[in-house]
C-alpha cells in the first residue's frame, strides 16, 4: 500500500509529512518512493541499459545523455556495467535481482521498498545483494525490507516488524524478535 501498488482499505499513509494514501502509484514514485518486485519482470526485448532508462523517462520525462550517464553510474554500483548492452533475457537470477534494484534506484527514491530481493538466491549471491542494500542505505536511502531470508534480516535490519495474517505480532531489534515466542510460533510452528 505504501507504494500505491495496492489500495489500503483503511487508515492513512504519510510520507515526508504528507498524506499520500489517496495518491496513485506514479505520483508516489515522483515523491520519492520506489520499490523492487519479488519477481523480476524485465522488458525482455531491451538491453539492461534500456530497461534502466524506462524509469528515468517515467520520473523525469527524459532519456538523454545525462540520464544515460546516471543509468551507467547505477549499473556500476550494482556491478552490472559490463552487462549494459546485453539483453535482459541473458541475465542470471542474481543479475536480474540487481537490475530490479537498479530500476528502483533510477526513480531517485528517498524510500526503497525491497520486496524479497534475495528470493531464490544462495550464499554469496545473498551477500552481494545485501551489500548493495547496505550501500544504498549509507547513501541516505531508507529501506523497508520485505524478506524471509532470516540471515539477511538479522544482518541488515535496525528495526523489525513481524506480521502474522496481516497483524503486527512483534516489533523491535533483530535480536529481540528472534527470541520472541509469538514470532517463533508464527514462523516456526508450535513445536519451536
Amino acid at each position: 500500500c505504501i507504494s500505491g501498488a495496492l489500495i489500503n482499505d483503511s487508515g492513512d499513509i504519510r510520507f515526508d509529512g504528507r498524506h499520500i494514501h489517496t495518491l496513485p502509484a506514479y505520483q508516489r514514485t515522483k515523491l520519492g518512493i520506489a520499490r523492487s518486485f519479488q519477481i523480476p519482470r524485465p522488458f525482455g526485448s531491451m538491453t539492461v541499459l534500456e530497461n534502466l532508462l524506462v524509469p528515468f523517462a517515467y520520473v523525469g520525462g527524459a532519456d538523454g545523455p545525462k540520464e544515460r550517464r546516471e543509468a551507467m553510474d547505477i549499473l556500476e554500483r550494482m556491478g552490472l556495467a559490463a552487462k549494459a548492452e546485453v539483453s535482459s533475457k541473458q541475465l542470471s537470477q542474481v543479475e536480474l535481482r540487481k537490475m530490479e534494484l537498479a530500476r528502483a534506484m533510477a526513480a531517485k527514491p528517498q524510500l526503497l521498498i525491497s520486496d524479497e530481493a534475495m528470493a531464490g538466491l544462495a550464499g554469496a549471491e545473498i551477500d552481494e545483494v545485501l551489500q548493495i542494500l547496505f550501500d544504498l542505505n549509507a547513501m541516505g536511502i531508507t529501506i523497508i525490507m520485505i524478506e524471509h531470508i532470516m540471515q539477511a534480516v538479522m544482518k541488515f535490519s535496525q528495526r523489525v516488524v513481524c506480521l502474522d495474517a496481516g497483524k503486527i505480532i512483534c516489533e523491535g531489534t533483530p535480536e529481540s524478535i528472534f527470541k520472541n515466542p509469538d514470532v517463533q510460533r508464527a514462523y516456526l510452528g508450535d513445536e519451536a
